[in-house]
């Protein structure tokens, strides 16, 4: 998974607007008590980045 595509699904499951703000000010425990931003700034490859967000949001296993 790429940063771009990261960014789509946040958008489609957040909206554009939200998704940006909602990646700098919530933190993800599962990601170290980091943010999706620090998570990725930090190297944490986007994949994994997303598993944490997607369970975090308890989104259905279909939006893997």
């Amino acid at each position: 998974m790429r940063h771009t595509e990261l960014w789509a699904r946040l958008d489609q499951v957040l909206g554009r607007d939200y998704s940006r703000t909602w990646a700098e000010l919530t933190v993800v425990r599962e990601l170290d008590g980091r943010t999706t931003r620090e998570a990725l700034d930090a190297g944490i490859p986007p994949k994994q980045v997303w598993s944490a967000v997607r369970r975090h949001l308890e989104l259905p296993d279909s939006e893997r």
